[in-house]
């Protein structure tokens, strides 16, 4: 993936409304200790599996006496392993996403229905839900290697690059879409990404129209994307489902003539479920 797309978990990211944020309206039931230790704990990533007390206290905007104090009591909880010089995340920060992931019906209904449609095509296939800016995936299906870091579930991208994300961004209402596009840091990942903020609105009003969107190298050069809404028994849409090609082996005419037909039939096939689960 190009170096400068980011995850939810950049050192900027780690600050932003947290830790570093002194700008923040707080409130008689704000905890900043525990607002600080998440943005610690969140200073860790992909491409940040260990880190020293100062590059912590870089990416929180936290002191170094409590950026030391944080990590020494998440060391002691068992979330986090020191070797005297650096740390990193043990296994049972996973315990902290669990709790969602465990009572979330979606990754396991839409499971199956990813694992037909990938052995049906041959592409890779996603679901993924959105949070706050970003897209966070909760379920996957690869087949092959595309995207230059592994992608699992709990990894995050930036909404307004995805095709996911476009999908997910064109079911908020107008109210939650223009606080979007108000907040969103829209920086260019690719030369290809949209990063005009009124020329983002125009794409997603025509992924509304359509119920689809395609996504050609605004991510990572060489991946195409296409995604499609899942919506909840309410009609809302709820997450997307998404199929990834590079762009050398699927144009966007074939991605269209073959992959989206497959993808929407999964989807309506997962909402089909989901509405039998709710009314059981």
């Amino acid at each position: 993936m190009a170096s400068s797309a980011r995850s939810a978990n950049t050192p900027a990211d780690a600050a932003t409304g947290s830790a570093a944020d002194g700008g923040q309206v707080r409130n008689s039931d704000f905890v900043q200790s525990l607002d600080r230790g998440l943005a610690v704990i969140r200073a860790f990533g992909p491409d940040r599996e260990r880190l020293s007390l100062s590059e912590v206290a870089r990416a929180t905007g936290l002191t170094r006496a409590a950026t030391r104090r944080f990590l020494l009591t998440l060391v002691k909880l068992g979330y986090v392993r020191s070797d005297g010089r650096e740390f990193s995340l043990r296994p049972r920060v996973l315990e902290l996403g669990y709790a969602y992931l465990s009572g979330l019906a979606l990754p396991e209904i839409a499971s199956p229905h990813l694992e037909e449609l990938v052995a049906m095509v041959r592409e890779s296939s996603s679901i993924s839900v959105l949070d706050g800016n970003y897209v966070v995936y909760v379920a996957r299906v690869p087949t092959k290697r595309i995207m230059t870091v592994a992608i699992s579930v709990g990894t995050r991208f930036p909404a307004y690059a995805t095709s996911m994300g476009r999908v997910l961004l064109a079911g908020l209402s107008p109210d939650e879409l223009d606080r979007y596009l108000a907040e969103a840091d829209l920086e260019p990942i690719t030369a290809r990404t949209v990063t005009d903020p009124e020329r983002l609105r125009e794409v997603l009003a025509e992924v509304a129209r359509q119920g689809y969107a395609i996504v050609d190298q605004e991510l990572e050069e060489g991946l195409r994307a296409v995604a499609a809404p899942i919506r909840g028994p309410g009609g809302s849409v709820t997450a997307a489902i998404n199929l990834s090609a590079h762009a050398s082996r699927v144009s966007l005419a074939t991605m269209r003539s073959d992959l989206l037909p497959a993808l929407l039939e999964t989807a309506a096939r997962i909402e089909a479920d989901l509405k039998a689960q709710a009314r059981a």
